[in-house]
């Protein structure tokens, strides 16, 4: 994990195996993974990736990457898809991905 400080400031922190960008995320991972047990939630994903803008070509050539939105968390609660972000600083890259994800799949991000 090295001792490189973070552009925000946040310490990265390995638990149950998985290394995770903040102290915050992984005491989110813990509590989710306790509700997993107790049944109050289903499929607890990590790390899920969403395409909000594909890559732009041009000759063959890409000319632009794509844009992808990475939830910190993905679970099924009540019969509903939870899209979770553990979120410490809202940025201005966030806050259109935020939004693209909403008009893209219809997904708001809980954030938490």
């Amino acid at each position: 994990m090295g001792n490189r400080t973070s552009k925000y400031h946040n310490q990265r922190v390995a638990r149950n195996g998985r290394i995770f960008d903040s102290k915050h995320e992984a005491g989110r991972y813990t509590d989710l993974k306790l509700l997993e047990r107790a049944g109050k939630i289903t499929g607890l994903k990590t790390q899920v990736s969403y395409l909000l803008i594909p890559a732009q070509y041009e000759n063959g050539k890409c000319i632009e990457r794509s844009c992808r939105y990475v939830a910190d968390f993905v679970y099924w609660q009540d019969g509903n898809l939870v899209v979770e972000d553990a979120k410490g600083l809202k940025t201005d890259v966030y806050r259109i991905k935020r939004k693209l994800m909403l008009k893209e799949y219809g997904i708001k991000i809980k954030e938490v």
